[in-house]
């Protein structure tokens, strides 16, 4: 019994990690060339839509393998204080959208012609005064405002792990596309937590 908790466990997590592999590949180097190549204008409305499918098949398998166990008992408070945590979540991942070119962000202006990938200028206000990834922030909240359950746990842990892992190759992307102006927003802003105030 032992051997199949972690036998499951051990498959979701495989799964999260080829979720985090295949979306640092298609993001740079050869496979961001791939798809440039591949599908042009809407490259990044394709590496999107990748993700979205490849994530709806982790969370798929997620469902298979540990689907079927019961939810965790839960005291009225806590339950209350995670109903709290997932609403102020979706109200920072909101927020902090409105800081982006959703255009841009999602790739139908690559797709009108109307910008290319790499015109999005460095985010620097809204949330993002207070923090780097105000949309990572937000992700953590949600995730783990969800939990109530073996498999709502383990996606919040291994969402957050890859979040954590991603964000080291992001900020590197970052700093290679703005250069000393991203690394003085680096040094100045907080990644997750907005323990400085208001940094800009």
């Amino acid at each position: 019994m032992a051997n199949a908790f972690w036998l499951d466990h051990l498959i979701y997590g495989l799964a999260w990690a080829s979720f985090g592999l295949a979306h640092s590949i298609l993001a740079r180097g050869s496979g961001a060339a791939l798809l440039r190549r591949v599908f042009g204008a809407v490259e990044r409305l394709a590496y999107n839509g990748i993700a979205a499918i490849h994530l709806l098949a982790i969370l798929l398998v997620g469902q298979w393998v540990l689907g079927a166990q019961p939810g965790f008992t839960r005291p009225e408070w806590l339950a209350w204080l995670q109903w709290c945590v997932l609403a102020f979540g979706l109200l920072v991942g909101l927020r902090a959208l409105s800081s982006y070119d959703l255009g841009l962000f999602a790739g139908t202006k690559q797709l009108r012609g109307e910008a290319a990938d790499g015109d999005e200028p460095l985010a620097s206000r809204g949330l993002h005064r207070y923090v780097r990834h105000p949309l990572y922030s937000a992700l953590f909240l949600c995730l783990w405002g969800l939990v109530n359950d073996p498999l709502s746990l383990a996606t919040a842990v291994w969402g957050s792990l890859y979040t954590l892992i991603g964000t080291y190759f992001e900020e590197r992307k970052l700093i290679s596309q703005y250069g000393e102006a991203y690394e003085t927003y680096r040094r100045r802003v907080p990644a997750f937590l907005p323990w400085k105030g208001k940094a800009l």
